[in-house]
């Protein structure tokens, strides 16, 4: 059996539609940011295209769940595309079109699915395929606290694992690559991390036979649940839902911490999505409404440095066809992108009221980050570099040249903004 962890060598990059369009977008949306993706930002190793939360509601228009809401299904209790947002899902085709269509874009298809089995399967008491069991039978009453559709799965009984092992079957004959599942890395209410459900998934998509790159949420994923979410998962969110805040990323540092010495070759925490460009076209969840990320270009700046120094993985949330070239710059930095992709060592060696030192190292190159936390301008000398361990020569990634401090009595680092060093 191939081991899961080949499936992401390096953190995975891509786009997911949440920021942008909550839980209900399109497939022409689906379309046109992969079609952005393919031609702008493959070549810099860009290629997951992820379909957010409630493709199978038909009544979805926002990022507002709606209780009880009816849902499309086939008889075995999976669901399906809702045809009216999708239409090459029509006639029992499923995601295998639009899927197909990626790819053809030299691109990977991701979906979000809920942990659990449909309330709605419950009630209609449908089958459990190649069982004589039902979805009443295996489901359980562990309810996700903030999306009603489904209940949990009784993996213990082997109908429960053979319910998990037939939606992934079902998204394998799609062509599915990623998978994002929701209400499982951290649970609020039922004793954290749903563990049996997990290994449960890890199962059904070893036995697919299909390369999938599992990706757990909610978080904060429980920081001593680390060796079990390795050996059964490629990504884990460290950190609820990340907006464009300051206070969320300030917070990100601690975070980034202690989880960093846990990423490795293809077991990723996940610092969640980067709300960059245009956001909330559809009236999503984060502070304000359909409008650009509220981040200042340092903020940016030191977001995308520090998700890539601890080696998160970087999902884009912005609706790309909208992208501008500052904000395309920051996701096609291509000494960035290596550094990410390639360092296999690092930490955070500073920490003090101003500024925050991080350093990272690969079998080429020392990454050297220090990130300005302050509302004010910092300067810092030559002698104080010496204190911080930062090397006074090397090539600063976002201006994108080599510099030589020595020649230079100080410098400077604006309010929220990071210095990033490659020597």
């Amino acid at each position: 059996m191939k081991d899961f962890r080949t499936f992401a060598t390096v953190p995975p990059k891509g786009w997911n539609s949440w920021d942008s369009y909550g839980a209900s977008v399109r497939e022409e949306e689906i379309k046109q940011n992969a079609d952005y993706m393919s031609e702008h930002l493959k070549e810099f190793g860009w290629e997951y295209i992820t379909v957010d939360i409630q493709w199978y509601e038909p009544t979805a228009n926002s990022s507002k769940y709606h209780d009880f809401a009816n849902l499309v299904m086939d008889k075995y209790a999976r669901l399906l595309p809702d045809e009216k947002r999708f239409p090459s899902a029509s006639d029992g085709r499923g995601f295998k079109p639009l899927a197909d269509y990626v790819h053809n874009l030299g691109l990977k298809f991701g979906i979000h699915i809920m942990r659990g089995i449909p309330r709605q399967a419950v009630y209609e008491d449908l089958p459990i395929k190649g069982t004589a069991k039902t979805a009443k039978d295996v489901a359980l009453n562990n309810i996700c606290p903030w999306n009603s559709d489904m209940y949990g799965v009784d993996v213990e009984l082997s109908e429960g694992q053979a319910y998990y092992d037939s939606i992934i079957e079902l998204y394998a004959s799609w062509g599915v690559d990623f998978i994002k599942c929701d209400d499982i890395a951290n649970s609020v209410i039922y004793n954290g991390t749903h563990k049996k459900e997990i290994e449960a998934l890890r199962q059904a998509i070893d036995k697919s036979g299909r390369d999938m790159v599992l990706s757990l949420s909610p978080g904060p994923a429980p920081l001593d649940n680390g060796s079990f979410l390795q050996r059964n998962a490629n990504m884990w969110r460290i950190t609820d839902d990340f907006w464009d805040q300051w206070s969320l990323l300030l917070n990100m540092f601690d975070r980034a911490e202690r989880w960093s010495a846990l990423s490795r070759p293809g077991t990723w925490p996940d610092c969640d999505m980067l709300p960059l460009g245009h956001i909330g076209i559809r009236s999503v969840d984060g502070p304000g409404g359909n409008r650009q990320t509220r981040f200042t270009k340092a903020e940016q700046r030191t977001m995308m440095s520090l998700w890539s120094m601890m080696q998160s993985p970087l999902i884009m949330g912005g609706e790309l066809t909208d992208l501008d070239e500052w904000t395309k710059s920051l996701l096609t930095n291509a000494e960035l992108l290596k550094m990410d992709n390639n360092i296999s060592e690092k930490y955070q060696t500073y920490r003090d009221n101003n500024k925050i030192v991080w350093y990272s190292k690969s079998k080429e190159n020392d990454y050297y980050a220090i990130f300005n936390i302050s509302d004010k301008v910092i300067e810092l000398s030559n002698e104080e570099l010496n204190e911080l361990n930062v090397p006074n020569a090397g090539y600063e990634i976002w201006q994108e040249k080599d510099v030589n401090l020595s020649d230079l009595k100080v410098i400077k680092i604006d309010s929220h903004d990071v210095f990033l060093l490659k020597v």
